[in-house]
């Protein structure tokens, strides 16, 4: 699963670059707002986090623009204002959550999840489909109720995106781009199916449907 990150201090964001991806999440980090419309332009992120403050203008002013483009990703708000004016601004300009810095990593990731689950609807927490658990804290999976495995990270964070985006059709190329960040080396193209037929092994093969020179489902019944 690919997060955007807007953050012009770069000890800030390479911090939160490795906390984030030692959870299970690919980032792309955007110092400026003309560095972040060009990701969004090109990219697809399950959810942004914006600082307010930035060299070339104002967050809010790119979450106005989000927002009257008709971009629903979920967007956390992440920066020193902390008073409940920014805050009410910030929460009414379109931002789905509000955290204020310095902060706890265990307050971010939960925020992180909280945001996730309700923008896929869910209300567990756990991700569930078709019989399929999984732990987004632990990085585990149960299926129908058995005991819990643990997932290499590569492993999770293939089978997240699937279940966060079930019975949608993902080319090799899409689920590749949600695995590394831009400015990683291009992973080799048969790793997705490697890590397909691992997933398989786990969980049963009637799960992940191939369709043929499209990509791969998992499939939710």
């Amino acid at each position: 699963m690919k997060l955007l990150l807007l953050e012009d201090d770069d000890l800030l964001a390479d911090s939160l670059a490795e906390m984030l991806e030692d959870n299970g999440y690919r980032l792309d980090i955007a110092a400026s707002i003309k560095e972040a419309e060009t990701f969004v332009a090109t990219q697809e992120y399950a959810l942004a986090i914006l600082d307010l403050g930035l060299p070339d203008g104002s967050g809010l002013d790119l979450l106005a623009r989000w927002r009257q483009q008709h971009r629903d990703t979920p967007v956390l708000i992440l920066t020193a204002r902390d008073t409940w004016e920014d805050k009410v601004v910030g929460l009414r300009g379109g931002a789905d959550d509000y955290l204020t810095k310095p902060f706890h990593e265990a307050e971010l990731l939960a925020r992180l999840h909280a945001l996730l689950r309700r923008h896929t609807g869910g209300s567990t927490p756990y991700l569930q489909v078709s019989g399929i658990q999984l732990d987004e804290q632990m990085q585990s999976v149960s299926r129908d109720g058995g005991q819990w495995e643990p997932l290499t990270a590569t492993e999770f964070r293939l089978l997240r995106y699937l279940m966060h985006h079930p019975d949608r059709v993902h080319s090799k190329e899409q689920l590749l781009d949600q695995l590394y960040a831009l400015d990683q080396d291009a992973a080799a193209p048969n790793l997705v199916e490697v890590y397909i037929a691992k997933l398989r092994r786990r969980l049963g093969r009637e799960l992940i449907v191939t369709r043929r020179g499209q990509g791969y489902l998992l499939a939710s019944h």
